[in-house]
């Protein structure tokens, strides 16, 4: 009874925030905006699948009134609040210290430039707190290969510097459609030889590499090991994949289930695929169908789901995949919390358990390369 009646505030502080939002912008709904009927029963089905804390980041979510991102040009859709927006918005409503040095002690960071593919990309390196030399993880962030950037994903990235005693480096790989595939994954790969020729300029340890990335990241996390044991590089350690994109087809059954999930669902995916991809054979390329990609030879490999999410069965499909292949394999699916919860941690606990899993995870790899 006690769920329910939090459920409950919870969908009406949802279905509250819609109509405030409506006020506010006029009688007429924004064509680029979902309409009320799809924003009441999304939110309705969210509030009795999620977590109270994850819900309250999706309620604070829900009453930005984003426009759609799957109705916006790329350039527009870069443009409208993230999850990590709306954790800073919880923080501040907890009167809550938002500041990163707060939220993951021991951890600092800075800004530089690492090598990709056809040219500079930005980079945030993440330094825990010690004399070194340490483990280094390339880190990929999420965002279909279109949006977002290493400042939109600060909180995975920095949460593994922490939990895994590491330094991580976040890369601002090129985007579509400016830059369609495999531009993203060409970055990736040129990051990779960079660190692995350079990790002790950053006080890190080149014998002890690893990679990791949300969604998009993670599908570049796994496409980059592939790409580092062909070109006979030194072999990353270990791969944390945190729910990848793992096949391009959208008719899994979660994709089916949660189709209207925030803040993740099928039309989005669609967009970013679209966006990202010039023909259908690109579909086919192992480097986006992991599942069907060369995986044997692949170091550890940690995958993380989040239950209310489309990409759930991804994950599923690639654990099944890597064991055929004989690669060693660990997956976790978090109950309870969405697509992007990962990063969240400062205000989700399941995103905390997740990043402390991760780290533990990541650290036995790179323990056993000293």
């Amino acid at each position: 009874m006690l769920k329910t009646s939090k459920t409950l505030r919870a969908g009406a502080f949802l279905l509250t925030a819609i109509s405030v939002a409506l006020v506010l912008n006029g009688c007429a709904r924004d064509p680029e905006k979902r309409s009320v009927s799809e924003l009441a029963v999304s939110g309705t089905k969210s509030m009795f699948r999620t977590d109270a804390d994850m819900q309250k980041v999706l309620n604070k979510f829900a009453s930005f009134d984003a426009k759609a991102v799957e109705k916006t040009t790329p350039t527009e859709a870069r443009l409208q609040p993230t999850i990590a927006d709306a954790v800073m918005a919880v923080l501040a409503d907890q009167k809550r210290d938002a500041s990163p040095e707060a939220l993951v002690p021991g951890v600092s960071s800075v800004d530089r430039t690492v090598p990709g593919a056809a040219g500079n990309m930005q980079a945030r390196v993440f330094t825990p707190a010690g004399s070194g030399p340490f483990p280094v993880i390339l880190y990929f962030h999420g965002g279909g290969w279109v949006i977002a950037d290493r400042v939109v994903y600060d909180g995975g990235a920095r949460g593994l510097a922490k939990q895994a005693n590491a330094i991580v480096v976040s890369v601002d790989y090129r985007r579509a459609p400016e830059n369609k595939f495999p531009a993203a994954h060409d970055d990736g790969v040129a990051a990779y030889k960079w660190l692995a020729n350079n990790a002790a300029s950053l006080n890190g340890d080149p014998k002890r590499l690893a990679i990791a990335g949300e969604s998009a990241g993670g599908n570049l996390a796994v496409a980059t090991a592939i790409a580092a044991r062909k070109a006979h590089l030194t072999a990353p350690l270990h791969v944390l994949s945190v729910y990848p994109v793992a096949q391009t087809t959208t008719t899994t059954a979660s994709y089916q289930k949660y189709a209207d999930a925030m803040p993740l669902n099928r039309p989005m995916m669609l967009w970013f695929i679209a966006q990202t991809t010039t023909s259908a054979n690109d579909l086919k390329d192992p480097r986006l169908d992991l599942v069907h990609a060369d995986l044997s030879g692949l170091p550890p490999v940690t995958l993380i789901n989040a239950e209310i999410d489309p990409l759930q069965d991804d994950g599923a499909q690639l654990e099944t995949a890597l064991r055929t292949a004989g690669v060693s394999v660990e997956r976790k699916v978090y109950s309870g919390v969405t697509h992007e919860f990962f990063g969240a941690a400062a205000v989700v606990a399941k995103a905390q358990e997740a990043q402390q899993y991760a780290g533990q995870r990541l650290s036995a790899s790179l323990k056993s390369g000293m």
